[in-house]
């Protein structure tokens, strides 16, 4: 366990297990670093492989006010995560909210990201006004009923129902972990993140001129996130699109081994050809 503290002074848990080339794992709203067990599990034979709690997620620091929550705070927290631990460069895993945050880290930072990896990325991006209403319904269906509440909520989502269909331990897993997490981080994170968030589309000229290997999953029930995936395998150079058949949201939980095995390939795949470019360049 390590804490790093973010460019504000918030305190941000970490994890780390394993060594090699750093691997660093962003998750989503919903979820937290125990998100990625089966990843790091997977991958920590020959990967350093790194995960944080948000701000906002216990045992991360959860500031009070709204205004401490930002798209922007979301994309430092990944540098000084990464600064914390010493990390110059690392491949970045991103799952929903955390894949919108690893884009905007690699276009602010892209001699920091090896790669990225975009879990069900763009929610809300195909009717932002409607997206926003529903962050603020959340947001307050959280403060009056609790987190349990919004946990058993949250599980009945067309795009979460999968999960308890193929995984029922996972599934009550996902639940528990949620239900235990702060009501004023998420409520905070909900208005402050992705209220706030552009669509995915708003980046589309500072997309095509990124040039870092991408890959792109998705559900293919996940039904608001298949348009933008789509969009940045037309829009991100060089990005490859896998659709993930009779899936949900969260890919990494409910198809762990054909996760793995995809994100497994693509990053041996991204640092072969490194190595490659080296030997021509020596």
């Amino acid at each position: 366990m390590r804490q790093v503290t973010a460019c504000d002074g918030v305190k941000l848990y970490c994890e780390e297990r394993g060594a090699g080339v750093p691997v660093l794992f962003v998750h989503e709203f919903a979820g937290s670093r125990r998100s990625f067990d089966a990843q790091v599990a997977a991958f920590s034979a020959r990967h350093r492989c790194v995960t944080f709690n948000a701000r906002g997620y216990p045992p991360s620091d959860v500031p009070e006010s709204v205004a401490a929550y930002s798209q922007d705070h979301a994309m430092r927290d990944i540098a000084a995560a990464l600064d914390g631990l010493g990390i110059s460069a690392a491949h970045l895993v991103g799952v929903s909210m955390g894949a919108a945050s690893v884009l905007q880290f690699a276009l602010a930072s892209p001699e920091r990201a090896l790669s990225v990896t975009l879990v069900g990325i763009g929610t809300g991006s195909d009717d932002p006004a409607q997206f926003r209403e529903s962050s603020e319904a959340n947001a307050q269906a959280i403060e009056t009923h609790g987190m349990a509440a919004f946990a058993e909520t949250m599980g009945r989502a067309p795009n979460r129902y999968r999960l308890k269909d193929k995984n029922p331990a996972e599934f009550r897993r996902f639940i528990e972990q949620l239900s235990e997490m702060s009501p004023r981080g998420h409520a905070n994170t909900m208005r402050g993140v992705q209220a706030r968030r552009l669509p995915l589309y708003a980046h589309e000229q500072r997309i095509a001129r990124l040039r870092v290997p991408a890959l792109v999953v998705v559900g293919d029930e996940d039904a608001g996130c298949r348009k933008p995936s789509e969009f940045l395998e037309r829009t991100l150079a060089g990005a490859r699109l896998e659709v993930v058949p009779g899936t949900g949201h969260a890919v990494n939980l409910e198809e762990p081994t054909l996760f793995n095995r995809l994100c497994a390939e693509f990053v041996d795949g991204v640092e072969a050809a490194d190595r490659t470019a080296g030997a021509r360049r020596a």
